[in-house]
């Protein structure tokens, strides 16, 4: 009797140590993101920077389209990685 009441104690602590159901399962889908969404900030810098470089030649020439790029990348990066993310608000 007692090897009995032994065996079925151990199936029942089995029962319990398996999972009902997995978290694997229950999982979201993931999204597609868009060319956009992926390199965002990448594409900003760029543009500020072809940007900056364009009015730099227009005023300056060679060393004010270098001039240009140079500041139109500097503010570029700077509102990229930093005064965006303040107004920025993620929604789930």
């Amino acid at each position: 009797m007692k090897k009995y009441l032994a065996v079925f104690l151990m199936f029942v602590m089995l029962l319990f140590c398996v999972p009902i159901s997995s978290s694997a399962q229950n999982r979201r889908p993931r999204r597609h993101r868009t060319f956009w969404k992926k390199h965002r900030d990448k594409l900003t810098v760029a543009g500020t920077t072809v940007a900056g470089a364009a009015i730099g030649g227009i005023a300056g020439g060679k060393k004010g389209a270098a001039i240009g790029a140079g500041a139109g990348a500097g503010g570029g990066a700077i509102y990229t990685y930093k005064l965006r993310k303040r107004r920025h608000r993620r929604r789930y």
